[in-house]
């Protein structure tokens, strides 16, 4: 198991941050490496990104929890992917608190590893904090943008 968690102040209301967070169509414009996103509903997405070696990948995710305007919880659907040798879960969190003017978000993901993947800890971490990091900045970059 590994959970990884990164926050970051964004000064921006609080509606403007989960309503670009938590609308999966928004995603491209936020989560690393996303190029698109398909088959959107109620209860999970498609997410299409690009690898470092220019691959295109898809990953499927379900909507666990929601609790606007403060807490947002999502899966990656693992079972019958490339993934499932790798991760036997991953779990992520956004968590927004504060005022309307600061918003507190924090994102985490917990990562259960599968596989040879459970040696591979060092590299996966590093990884995890950094796609964390990447997601916190592009969100606040677009919601301090946005204008309300």
């Amino acid at each position: 198991m590994l959970i990884r968690r990164a926050s970051r102040e964004i000064a921006a209301p609080v509606r403007t941050v989960w309503s670009l967070a938590t609308d999966p169509y928004h995603l491209p414009r936020w989560w690393p490496a996303t190029q698109r996103v398909e088959n959107v509903n109620r209860g999970g997405w498609t997410l299409v990104f690009s690898t470092p070696r220019g691959r295109t990948v898809r990953a499927d995710y379900s909507l666990t929890t929601t609790e606007p305007p403060k807490l947002a919880r999502w899966r990656q659907d693992l079972e019958g992917t490339p993934f499932a040798r790798i991760f036997a879960s991953v779990e992520y969190e956004l968590r927004l608190s504060g005022s309307d003017g600061a918003v507190q978000a924090e994102l985490s993901v917990d990562q259960r590893f599968a596989g040879w993947a459970r040696f591979g800890r060092f590299q996966l971490r590093r990884a995890a904090r950094r796609q964390l990091d990447e997601a916190l900045g592009s969100l606040a970059e677009i919601a301090e943008g946005h204008g309300g």
